[in-house]
């Protein structure tokens, strides 16, 4: 009988520790890493990693898998970028607890914050659930090629309390603040990671309407967290516009020191934010200093939108020539957009804004017009792009309007050219602001939302980005180290949700595993896709480099291409790494 059932040989191992890289063998045994350096015997199974990493599976902490993980084993985009462990349940949405009649509700909810198509939402949910513990027997219930782990969700606490009370601004009572409490930690002690929240206008139900979360009080949002104090374990995650105001570090710092949890923000460059990012850093260390434990997840890349005509929204949109056609079946628009005669008509007008919520008018604008911060986005597309590279500089070289080349842009490919919009993360033009705080133990690596805004970005592809463009090829400012890297991807986002069992190359620790090859790892060109249910859209965006990834010592991917193993099922609660004894 084999001695190991894995050895991946030879391979150039990146620990996810931070520690230098060493050449060495890693074997497998029952799903746990075994042995690792020089290793002896044999296996069923081996991998010659010879010139390749071997690094941990990525975790990826900021999802919004919550529906497609109830019908969905292969778990794409995210699970063909090398992750192996998802978080979601992020930004205070989600589909449990739900009373049968807040099935929709929920859905057009998820769908306006995240743009994940509602009807796909509802042909792929079964709802064989109502309360935070059955939807996690329902999770559970379906194996996957990767691990799921979630939080319990604001909005959807709020709407099973208060029902039809649930309006914007709408005030609990103080029975109806405890039940929520009630609730969530009834989640938490089943086995939900967290519990989310979203304070930013930018949330918006496809109604328009706020979420649940974005008015609630302090009192509201700390009798919460004392909830999960009271189970000892669990992450308060946060999306917020961060108004001095609300005090959100205040609030934040005075729970986590009361109940010993850490607590954790979308930490992003933007314009549109009351506190620039370099304050946001400062006041979360101030309350750091004073025994807090917060944390800011950062973006690698500028956040944004990814705009096509069929995608979720192009510069376009709000044009009266393109609202008379906006709900015609593709190939009657396409055949109008590329007909002179209706591109000339169009670009003659004006965006009309009469309909734009005030709270967004500013960023609608620049979307319809933001031409200096818009750029192309061809095969070889480079995420950190120049203002020369921009719409308005390469129009004026063509001696074309800004908007007459957008418009041409757009109809490449037939109909199905891209423009990518840097909201967040770019005021500066490049990325160097991110540079000092990939070095800093209180932020990590986050912010893909993978599984959501299906119809604008495909961050899910953050991993690949991270080793591509800040390990290998940046040429604009200072690099990653590859060990450092992927300790931020892995051991450290592993570390905050308490799942100690994963991130690290050691005995004793879930055999989550990638072989890449440093030399080929490319993301593709994005792709619009209709193969959600009811043939729902999403963006997709594939990768060449990674040889092989490694799920609890199973390989679910060869070369990008899922095997069909499904070794993934539902984490719950906190998890410890096994003894190294019991790993021989």
């Amino acid at each position: 009988m084999a001695t190991y059932d894995l050895i991946v040989r030879n391979g150039t191992i990146v620990d996810g520790t931070g520690s230098q890289r060493f050449i060495g063998d890693v074997a497998v045994k029952d799903g746990l890493i075994a042995a690792v350096g020089t290793v002896k015997g044999d296996a069923a199974k081996e991998i010659d990693a010879s010139g390749k990493v071997v690094a941990p599976g990525w975790v990826d902490v900021h999802t919004h898998y919550d529906g497609q993980a109830t019908w969905d084993q292969e778990m794409a985009p995210s699970s063909w970028h090398g992750v192996t462990t998802v978080v979601m349940g992020n930004c205070g949405v989600g589909f449990a607890p739900a009373a049968p009649d807040r099935h929709e509700w929920l859905i057009r909810l998820m769908e306006g914050v995240e743009d994940i198509p509602g009807t796909a939402l509802a042909e792929g949910m079964k709802w064989n659930w109502e309360t935070f513990p059955e939807y996690l027997d329902a999770l559970e219930a379906m194996p996957r090629a990767i691990d799921v782990g979630t939080h319990v969700p604001h909005g959807a606490v709020r709407a099973y309390v208060l029902g039809d009370r649930e309006r914007p601004g709408a005030i609990p009572t103080m029975d109806d603040v405890a039940r929520m409490a009630e609730i969530v930690e009834e989640g938490v002690r089943a086995g939900a990671l967290g519990f989310s929240t979203s304070r930013t206008v930018l949330h918006r139900s496809i109604d328009g309407e706020l979420v649940p979360g974005t008015t609630a009080t302090k009192e509201e949002l700390i009798a919460i967290g004392r909830a999960m104090g009271k189970v000892g374990y669990g992450v308060f995650e946060m999306a917020s516009d961060m108004r001095r105001e609300w005090d959100e570090f205040g609030w934040m710092g005075a729970l986590s020191r009361e109940t010993g949890l850490p607590c954790t923000f979308a930490a992003l460059q933007s314009i549109a934010k009351e506190q620039p990012l370099d304050e946001q850093i400062a006041n979360m260390r101030a309350e750091n200093d004073n025994g807090a434990n917060i944390v800011a997840q950062i973006a690698l890349r500028g956040n944004g939108i990814i705009m096509a005509w069929q995608g979720t929204v192009h510069p376009f949109r709000l044009r009266p020539s393109y609202q008379e056609i906006a709900d015609l079946p593709w190939e009657q628009q396409k055949a109008r957009l590329l007909n002179p005669v209706f591109k000339a008509k169009l670009l003659a007008e004006e965006s009309d804004f009469t309909e734009v919520n005030p709270d967004i008018l500013g960023l609608i604008m620049m979307v319809c017009g933001g031409w200096a911060q818009q750029y192309e986005m061809g095969t070889e597309f480079n995420y950190e792009p120049q203002i020369d590279e921009s719409i308005a500089a390469r129009a004026a070289d063509a001696g074309k309007t800004s908007a007459e080349y957008a418009y041409d842009l757009l109809c490449q490919g037939d109909g199905t050219g891209f423009i990518y919009f840097p909201i967040l993360n770019y005021a500066d033009g490049n990325l160097d602001f991110l540079e000092v705080l990939q070095d800093c133990d209180d932020t990590v690596n986050s912010l893909s939302d993978g599984g959501a805004h299906c119809g604008t970005i495909c961050d899910a592809a953050s991993p690949t980005f991270m080793l591509q463009h800040w390990v290998r090829d940046r040429k604009r400012g200072g690099k990653v180290s590859l060990e450092n890297a992927i300790k931020r991807q892995c051991r450290d986002t592993a570390r905050l949700y308490g799942l100690d069992d994963r991130g690290v190359i050691a005995p004793g620790y879930l055999a989550d595993l990638n072989v890449i090859d440093m030399e080929r790892i490319r993301l593709g060109k994005p792709w619009l896709a209709f193969d959600l249910p009811a043939g729902g859209k999403r963006l997709l965006q594939k990768a060449d480099g990674y040889d092989c990834t490694i799920k609890g010592g199973v390989v679910t991917f060869r070369n990008g291409e899922w095997t069909g193993e499904t070794p993934g099922g539902l984490i719950r609660g906190p998890q410890r790494a096994a003894m190294a004894e019991a790993a021989e």
